[in-house]
């Protein structure tokens, strides 16, 4: 079986395919052009999600049986045009789920403490020191939107700091708590009006797309906290720059867009906003957890020991 890596992924991904007896490519950075030229030479493809995965891509591919997204995110690949050729997907849930939380919990304090702003002005050589009061998240209400690996762990993260935690998610349908203490609202409206600090960690999906805009904004707590780790789109970004100018979100903290890398800046240079480029997942543990995971994964669809983590159905 030949193998193509085309997104820089932890060593042990190639190894392990190698040590199975699988020829591996590793050509990370690919153009789309090349791509195109030499996929119809594989039977397996992994990516990140620099690699777009589109249709064309995938017409191309004649021989490809199946997609793995060393990640959790499959919005980079056409996964209808793959189920309609006959080709898996797959992803790896859980791998990179600890580093995501771990950002989304450092951009809540951050934002808290105005802490970012608050270097700049020092490196400027300023002395500003009673610009920056905070608050202290502490007894504080944490709103979750998603209830899925990341949500859950920065929830029980939350809980350990003393916070009370409130979670929304679409196919929840009923008012519970979890064995964790977290408090899953069958209404969206009661976690957007009681948060102090609201996170999102929902699935980028047709049904998601814009998910929260003007009017879910005006239902949140003037001066909230609002953290964005899921995925580009999710979130309309004229709605929180609004929001933000308005006064309604006193900072947010961003780490994906709808266009990557960004054109318009925008929200971005604002004052009260934080932004990372898109890095919830890239620590050292989460990348190699992730490509241990496809590539045993891939081995396992090869030599017939079943099928992990596909996000389709094909055959």
């Amino acid at each position: 079986m030949k193998i193509l890596i085309t997104d820089k992924t932890s060593p042990k991904c190639a190894q392990i395919l190698r040590d199975a007896g699988f020829t591996v490519d590793e050509k990370f950075g690919i153009s789309k052009d090349e791509l195109l030229q030499i996929i119809g030479n594989y039977e397996g493809l992994i990516v990140r999600s620099a690699t777009k995965v589109t249709a064309d891509v995938i017409a191309a591919a004649r021989n490809l049986k199946v997609i793995g997204r060393a990640g959790s995110g499959v919005d980079n690949i056409d996964v209808q045009a793959a189920t309609e050729k006959g080709i898996l997907v797959m992803n790896t849930p859980g791998g990179n789920t600890n580093a995501v939380a771990e950002l989304a919990l450092l951009l809540m304090l951050g934002a808290a403490r105005n802490i970012y702003n608050a270097v700049a002005s020092l490196k400027a050589h300023k002395w500003e020191k009673k610009k920056f009061s905070g608050h202290e998240i502490k007894g504080k209400t944490l709103g979750l939107l998603g209830y899925g690996r990341v949500s859950r762990n920065l929830g029980k993260k939350a809980l350990a700091l003393d916070m009370q935690v409130l979670c929304y998610d679409p196919k929840i349908k009923k008012n519970l708590v979890d064995e964790d203490g977290i408090q899953l609202v069958a209404d969206m409206g009661t976690v957007l009006s009681r948060a102090d600090y609201l996170s999102v960690h929902l699935t980028k999906k047709p049904e998601t797309i814009n998910f929260l805009s003007d009017d879910e904004f005006a239902q949140m707590k003037d001066g909230v906290f609002f953290i964005n780790c899921s995925r580009g789109g999710i979130v309309n970004e004229k709605a929180l720059l609004t929001a933000l100018n308005e006064g309604k979100v006193a900072m947010a903290a961003v780490d994906v867009y709808e266009k990557e890398p960004p054109e318009d800046f925008t929200l971005i240079d604002h004052p009260n906003v934080i932004c990372t480029p898109h890095i919830g997942a890239s620590t050292k543990e989460a990348q190699e957890n992730v490509a241990v995971m496809i590539a045993e994964q891939f081995v396992d669809f090869f030599t017939g020991k079943g099928i992990r983590n596909a996000v389709n159905q094909v055959g």
